[in-house]
């Protein structure tokens, strides 16, 4: 199992790898689940966190390429005594969700020597645009700015600080220095226009990148488990139901489960079991056709 995290926070100390040593990282309860099934588990800490460089928060091919990654090197690891051909899932909610996404669009083309059995994806930020225009003047602004920091570290030609105000700044070098709870980076501030002197939305080069990590363009090879709160605050629900639409119209086998009531938070615990539990069908052996 390559298991995608969530949001955790920009910094070097917030990967997962300096946490588990430490008991703090955020989903180890939800990764343990998933080892109590006697799965082994591998977690990325994504392109540049824990690394040298600039982490690529919300860049979809670089999640993807680093979740595909971690199997790769898991089934290399002579400790772990995997076998060569061993059946991989792929797990991943909110930007664990996006990694687990690309990862599932990108295994045919990338990394088609892993037996890839399925992928769980839930709280999915399909389209980022929608996602940032969503959040703005809501409780999501300090995410926002996060994804524009992990823009500009993989494509530097954007520019981020010329487009930053004072407050910016200072926003900027907190977030880059520190590992933040979603709720926590919500309460910095509401709007783009608090921290920017244009809104770098408006442009078009910060539209074609962001544009370029919208997932449903190709179809997964391998079926999906797709899941959203109806009430998610920070991740819109159309989103995700138009991601299940462009997937099931490229004929991928997409199980789509909605989750009535259900904000961001509550939608990842309330499917953990669930999600690994169609998981396990995919490692038994059983079709799964989807309900597209």
């Amino acid at each position: 199992m390559t298991y995608a995290v969530g949001t955790i926070g920009l910094a070097d100390h917030c990967a997962p790898s300096a946490g588990f040593p430490y008991g703090t990282t955020v989903e180890a309860n939800l990764i343990q689940q998933l080892t109590l099934r006697g799965w082994a588990v591998a977690v990325t800490d994504y392109e540049g966190l824990g690394t040298p460089g600039d982490h690529t928060y919300t860049v979809g091919r670089a999640e993807g390429h680093a979740v595909l990654d971690a199997a790769r090197a898991a089934l290399r690891l002579p400790e772990a005594g995997l076998a060569e051909g061993s059946p991989v899932g792929i797990m991943g909610y909110s930007q664990g969700g996006q990694a687990a996404g690309w990862a599932a669009e990108l295994h045919a083309s990338y990394a088609p020597e892993l037996n890839l059995k399925g992928t769980a994806a839930g709280g999915v930020p399909a389209d980022l645009v929608e996602v940032a225009e969503y959040n703005d003047g809501g409780i999501g602004g300090g995410l926002v700015l996060m994804g524009a920091i992990g823009q500009d570290a993989a494509f530097p030609e954007l520019n981020l600080g010329s487009y930053l105000n004072d407050k910016g700044r200072r926003h900027v070098g907190f977030l880059k220095n520190h590992c933040v709870a979603a709720d926590a980076v919500a309460g910095l501030f509401k709007r783009i226009s608090d921290v920017t002197v244009r809104n770098p939305l408006h442009e078009k080069d910060w539209q074609r990148a962001l544009h370029s990590s919208d997932l449903g363009t190709r179809a997964p090879d391998r079926p999906v488990y797709l899941y959203h709160g109806t009430l998610d605050e920070l991740i819109p629900y159309a989103g995700a139901q138009r991601l299940r639409a462009g997937w099931c119209t490229k004929r991928a086998a997409v199980q789509w489960k909605s989750l009535p009531l259900a904000g961001h938070v509550g939608g990842v615990i309330a499917e953990s079991v669930p999600a690994a539990n169609w998981l396990a069908d995919r490692f038994a052996g059983r079709s799964a056709a989807g309900n597209c």
